[in-house]
């Protein structure tokens, strides 16, 4: 039998370290870089080939989105799909560096709402969030902690967002760890400073939100909530008056005379009336 020796690096001919001759090109140039006689052209190609520039606030929200410390805190069954996505073989949250659970607060700036939030724990809840390092997270995980769920009732607060801000909502009774974690990613692209864009801006509907309405307090509702009405009815008058209010064609003729064998009232202006109040 024969016995071949030889350097475990031939097998990998991309590390091979440069010849001589290009090590002596490149302790020249950075010579020159020294003594500043690089010319323009040589120096703006060294710059863009060494030099990576961008701000500190990337910088730092980079960091922060890839190591996030979640809370270690459950209130209910969906805490069980969220145990899950920790330490999973099938869906392990270390991929995207928040495995690290914390049990303090004050070590912690995500908080995962998973279950349902009675009356009684919704200062609970407020009191470790407001303990929580800043800048701070949370995820209604769940129907019961995003609406109440079907707890329709006194006990269960119908929404965490009723006493503290949330940042992602992940629907599902219970969500699988796989919604959890694209829920996640998306607050990750959240702390980066580029957010999936929220069905109220995707349909133009800003100002519905119950916090930019005082109808309850004033009794009217505020100014961007009646914007965003005016531009609803707008949106529906157009469409009733090209479909009509059953989304049919207003013109009796494209329906092949109909209309007109019923009553010849499809498509009049007292039927598309009806549409728009």
């Amino acid at each position: 039998m024969e016995i071949k020796r030889e350097k475990i690096r031939a097998h990998a001919p991309l590390a091979e370290p440069g010849s001589p001759e290009s090590l002596r090109i490149r302790q020249l140039r950075a010579r020159d870089l020294l003594r500043g006689d690089l010319t323009d052209e040589q120096l703006e190609e060294h710059v863009s080939q060494s030099v990576v520039t961008g701000r500190l606030e990337d910088l730092l929200n980079w960091g922060r989105a890839n190591s996030v410390f979640p809370l270690t805190f459950g209130l209910a069954c969906c805490a069980m799909e969220m145990i899950a996505v920790v330490g999973s073989p099938r869906n392990d949250l270390a991929r995207f560096g928040a495995e690290a659970l914390r049990a303090s607060p004050r070590q912690a700036d995500l908080i995962i709402l998973s279950g349902r939030v009675s009356i009684k724990m919704a200062p609970v809840v407020r009191r470790l969030y407001d303990q929580m390092l800043e800048p701070r997270w949370s995820i209604s995980m769940g129907a019961c902690s995003s609406s109440g769920g079907m707890f329709a009732n006194y006990a269960v607060v119908q929404g965490a967002d009723k006493f503290m801000p949330i940042d992602v909502h992940v629907p599902g009774c219970p969500p699988r760890p796989e919604a959890l974690i694209y829920g996640f990613n998306k607050l990750q692209r959240m702390i980066l400073g580029n957010p999936d864009m929220g069905w109220r801006r995707r349909y133009n509907a800003e100002g519905t939100e119950e916090w930019a309405r005082d109808d309850v307090i004033a009794g009217q509702p505020s100014e961007s909530a009646q914007a965003a009405y005016a531009r609803a009815r707008q949106a529906v008058a157009r469409t009733v008056e090209s479909t009509g209010p059953d989304g049919f064609p207003a013109d009796p003729a494209a329906s092949g005379g109909e209309a007109e064998e019923a009553g010849g009232t499809f498509g009049s202006d007292e039927v598309r009336g009806t549409g728009v109040s």
